[in-house]
């Protein structure tokens, strides 16, 4: 199925009528990563943050897109990022820029936007990305919606860019694609264990990036949280 950007998200929680959480935190305690999953899909389910930025994700957002920019997290940060907005203009989206240094990129169908904006009464920027079609009432029903706070590294930004126009169709079954007329579906591609292949390979190429990163980092100190978590109860009868 392509293009990705207008497709389904990948993944089902409605299965689960507790919507379960997940927290999953960087081994240097520099990145968290919560999925909060609720009724509305539309709401921001992904929340990824460290202590200088946040990011947020609607539970809408195909699972490729989110995987561009959680993969950048395990790439070392460029002294001088790099610049997003050539990755758009590079397959046809057109780009502006406004007097107050406002900036945005659209997809020829108008469907899909990313800009970089600051309020009107203040000089801090963010990032926002959406898909969105047209009502036809001179309004626009959202399909997803990321933010990126101002601080976010470029690097992180210009993978999820990447992802968000990369043109390598996604698999999604043939009932899982509730705007069928954005996107084209072909009946072929990997299955069953080449699905299961490139998902092993993947998981390897993550964990050893991971490695790497580890290795390479400065030392951090454990969190006090963690710390004490890791530490075995103390029973009433000890503590008298």
């Amino acid at each position: 199925m392509s293009p990705r950007r207008c497709g389904p998200p990948g993944g089902r929680t409605t299965g689960d009528p507790d919507f379960p959480h997940v927290v999953l935190a960087s081994p240097d305690y520099r990145h968290t990563l919560v999925l909060e999953p609720t009724p509305d899909s539309f709401a921001s389910w992904w929340r990824i943050s460290s202590k200088q930025w946040h990011a947020s994700l609607g539970g809408n957002t195909p699972a490729e897109i989110i995987a561009g920019f959680t993969d950048a997290l395990l790439q070392p940060a460029a002294e001088v990022g790099p610049d997003i907005w050539p990755t758009l203009q590079a397959v046809g989206w057109s780009y502006e820029r406004d007097e107050r240094g406002n900036q945005r990129a659209r997809h020829p169908d108008g469907v899909s936007t990313m800009e970089r904006s600051a309020t009107l009464d203040s000089g801090w920027f963010s990032w926002t990305a959406e898909v969105a079609l047209p009502t036809g009432l001179g309004g626009h029903r959202r399909l997803w919606h990321a933010y990126f706070d101002g601080r976010t590294p470029r690097h992180l930004l210009s993978g999820f860019a990447a992802a968000l126009v990369d043109p390598a169709p996604v698999s999604r079954g043939h009932y899982d694609v509730p705007h069928s007329h954005l996107v084209t579906q072909v009946e072929r591609g990997a299955r069953g264990e080449q699905l299961a292949a490139a998902h092993e390979a993947r998981l390897k190429a993550s964990e050893s990036a991971a490695r790497k990163a580890r290795r390479s980092a400065p030392p951090t100190a454990r969190p006090v949280t963690a710390a004490l978590a890791a530490e075995p109860p103390v029973s009433a009868a000890q503590s008298r």
